[in-house]
């Protein structure tokens, strides 16, 4: 539970958030219906359900999200209709070996890639000159897991799609907003 969550949420967005995730295990869906219903409505496109599924149809949601456990126990034509049926997919992994089967995922979150921010003693699972091999068809994979401004180059070299941060952005939820802003210009430095 963060103070005033929906506010910088919607904060987020405005300043260039591209998606959020909303993972709240351990909250029954009463309580996330309040705090979606507390996002602008304009963004509720960009919300990724990671539990209470069903949120998807009430919102106007687009993605779903897979726990790697969830994804593994998940009968896999059920994962077919969703994306037949116009859902994007996203999922959880902690071993590259996992990527050559997520085809039917638009993206994957590889972690720790880096010692964790927000989970301390979450350490790292890559070597130092882990490189991501792009020449097997996958889904894109995103670094996750000790994400901040100061290893976005880093990501990069190691040849991942892009990067999901959490601990960098709400470890402290007053400051949530502008160290986003700080992680956004440093990624646009870096494409350009």
């Amino acid at each position: 539970m963060v103070a005033n969550e929906a506010p910088i949420i919607n904060r987020l967005f405005g300043a260039g958030l591209q998606r959020l995730h909303l993972r709240k295990p351990g909250w029954d869906i009463g309580r996330c219906i309040d705090l979606i219903t507390q996002i602008d409505r304009a963004y509720h496109h960009a919300i990724v359900c990671h539990q209470h599924h069903q949120l998807v149809k009430i919102f106007g949601m687009e993605y779903l999200h897979y726990t790697e456990n969830d994804r593994i126990k998940s009968d896999q034509s059920k994962l077919s209709s969703l994306v037949n049926d116009g859902y994007r997919l996203s999922t959880s992994i902690h071993d590259i070996g996992a990527i050559p089967g997520l085809l039917r995922f638009e993206y994957a979150f590889l972690s720790p890639v880096f010692s964790s921010i927000s989970k301390p003693g979450y350490r790292s699972i890559l070597p130092a000159d882990f490189c991501l091999d792009k020449s097997i068809p996958s889904p894109k994979v995103f670094a996750l897991g000790g994400v901040n401004e100061s290893n976005l180059e880093q990501i990069k070299e190691m040849n991942f799609d892009g990067a999901a941060v959490l601990g960098a952005i709400w470890q402290d939820p007053e400051q949530a907003v502008s160290n986003f802003i700080k992680i956004k210009q440093v990624t646009e430095e870096l494409n350009s």
